[in-house]
């Protein structure tokens, strides 16, 4: 499979990738934010059946750059996470 280019810009959409790749595709994601100095980051997840944001929030409850997460308060609400991460 050929590998994505994403844009680093804060918003991280999960709609264009596999559940198993999330292990290694959001602390990568955490990581290059952070190089960048971008410490407030989107997650889009989607709404459905919370499948996807369990997984999300797990993997960033164990992420040690993470200072914060909840779900979004505007329009898309659950279907997206919003995570603050540790300057410097």
């Amino acid at each position: 499979m050929e590998p994505v280019e994403l844009p680093i810009d804060g918003i991280l959409d999960l709609h264009l990738f596999n559940q198993k790749e999330l292990g290694d595709l959001i602390p990568d994601y955490i990581e290059i934010c952070l190089k960048k100095e971008i410490f407030s980051i989107r997650i889009i997840h989607g709404k459905g059946k919370g499948v996807l944001r369990r997984t999300v929030h797990s993997l960033l409850e164990k992420n040690e750059h993470v200072v914060s997460y909840r779900l979004a308060d505007d329009r898309s609400s659950w279907g997206a996470t919003l995570v603050e991460l540790k300057k410097g």
